[in-house]
């Protein structure tokens, strides 16, 4: 008797589950990889290595015309008309640095930089490995034709990042992971500043009221309440093409837009619990309402579930996968594709950019770091030392998406061919040196967890 009720029991705690079609079956492998963030920095590493390919193979003049292949878009008089590569770097984008703007938020409102003593390490370090790069960057292209590109080695790619920590597996502490990405993250919003400042050319004043216009309006929509995602998209076009049309880059829209959408949920879970709670009555027969109050509560209830995580949980996690699976791996394909030839890589350019990304990326982190700990700033966390923190910094060295998009802003021909090819080298060094690093310097499963030796004045 004991052993039915206890089965009883086991039946009314099992999670209720959706029904399963067919289709479900062929869909769940891929939907599970699609959300699995190192999987995203696998895809880009193929896609890069085939554009690669397809630039230095027989199809190279085809791959490449193709990317300049005009499209336009009218309606009456009105009309753009761009290259392909033009509508991905300007266009697609725009909603990658949307994503980066929606992260930036989740940070400052709930994760790493909202507690701004637990965050002065990744914050400090990530101005160091924005200085230090693109000083060294400068003082050996000063008065060259790339000075231009100063902005270039300041990045690092999450995605690669993520894809690195991720074949090291629970080796990672949790500590360096976030450390990691918040320095990433910060790095973009350096990066995204450094677009804003100094690649803009020419402002059309009045193009940039109408974008400005466009985010007063999506302010004021969001201070009474309105909640009408197509509403917000189609503003959120309206205020790209504003930017778009100023001088300012566009994708700078993007950012704005994410770090203005809300990180706070509108409906509360205990809210929603008793929505649940009174739908359930009505399941059972035992509410007394009438058919058409019982339709308003099932409506009610799914707004209520919907509304419990916040706009930018639900917008990154319904994002992360077009962009890192079809946006970013589109933006590689139109960018790193350059014919490689043996003169390229003796280009100053080339030095610069691999300097400034493997060597200016570690020193800048730890320098500003260990200033911040001799300070008594900060201090590192425990299961962090020195060499770990410098092993990570040169990871911090894969510039990549960020980088190739600077270098579309600064430079053209074959300046920005030979800028690309540093760019790639310096990745591909920063990724193999920081993992080998890193295998060796982190513990191994089941070896005791290594402590910081910090670093203090002598009393």
């Amino acid at each position: 008797m004991e052993n039915v009720q206890d089965k009883d029991h086991q039946t009314l705690l099992r999670e209720p589950r959706l029904p399963i079609e067919p289709v479900n079956r062929l869909i769940e492998p891929l939907s599970r990889f699609l959300h699995v963030e190192s999987a995203s920095g696998i895809v880009l590493v193929l896609v890069t290595a085939v554009a690669l390919l397809l630039a230095n193979s027989s199809f190279s003049d085809s791959y490449l015309r193709f990317w300049q292949t005009s499209l336009s878009l009218s309606v009456g008089p009105w009309q753009m008309s761009y290259s392909l590569q033009h509508w991905v770097n300007d266009g697609l984008m725009a909603v990658f640095f949307f994503v980066i703007g929606l992260e930036v938020k989740r940070e400052l409102v709930l994760g790493e930089l909202k507690n701004l003593q637990a965050a002065i390490i990744p914050l400090v370090a990530a101005l160091g490995g924005m200085v230090v790069p693109a000083a060294l960057y400068l003082v050996l292209q000063w008065g060259e034709a790339g000075q231009r590109g100063w902005g270039m080695p300041m990045a690092t790619d999450i995605a690669f990042v993520v894809g690195c920590l991720a074949i090291l597996g629970s080796r990672v502490p949790k500590s360096l992971r976030v450390l990691l990405l918040t320095l990433a993250i910060v790095d973009d919003i350096g990066a995204i500043l450094v677009i804003a400042i100094g690649y803009t050319d020419g402002l059309h004043l009045s193009a940039l009221a109408w974008g400005f216009g466009g985010i007063g309006l999506i302010w004021l929509l969001l201070q009474i309440g309105v909640r009408s995602l197509p509403l917000y998209v189609l503003l959120g076009l309206g205020v790209w093409l504003g930017f778009h049309e100023s001088g300012v880059h566009a994708t700078i829209a993007g950012v704005i837009l994410g770090v203005m959408t809300p990180a706070q949920a509108w409906i509360s879970q205990g809210l929603l619990a008793e929505f649940v709670q009174k739908l359930g009555d009505v399941l059972q027969g035992n509410s007394g309402l009438l058919e058409d109050e019982r339709q308003a509560l099932v409506e009610s209830v799914t707004v209520a579930a919907q509304e419990s995580t916040s706009p930018v949980e639900r917008l990154e996690a319904a994002l992360h996968p077009w962009v890192g699976f079809g946006i970013m791996p589109l933006f590689a394909l139109a960018n790193a594709g350059i014919p490689i030839q043996g003169a390229g890589f003796r280009e100053s350019i080339v030095i610069a950019l691999v300097l400034g990304l493997t060597v200016g990326k570690p020193v800048g982190i730890l320098l500003f770091s260990g200033v911040a700990v001799l300070l008594g700033w900060a201090k590192l966390p425990d299961d962090i030392t020195w060499g770990i923190l410098g092993a990570s910094g040169i990871l911090a060295g894969i510039g990549f998406t960020m980088s190739l998009f600077i270098a579309g802003l600064a430079l053209t021909g074959a300046l920005l061919d030979a800028a690309k090819l540093g760019i790639l080298i310096a990745s591909m060094v920063s990724a193999g040196l920081g993992m080998l690093l890193l295998v060796w310097l982190l513990p191994r499963p089941g070896q005791p967890s290594l402590t910081n030796t910090s670093l203090t004045t002598a009393e």
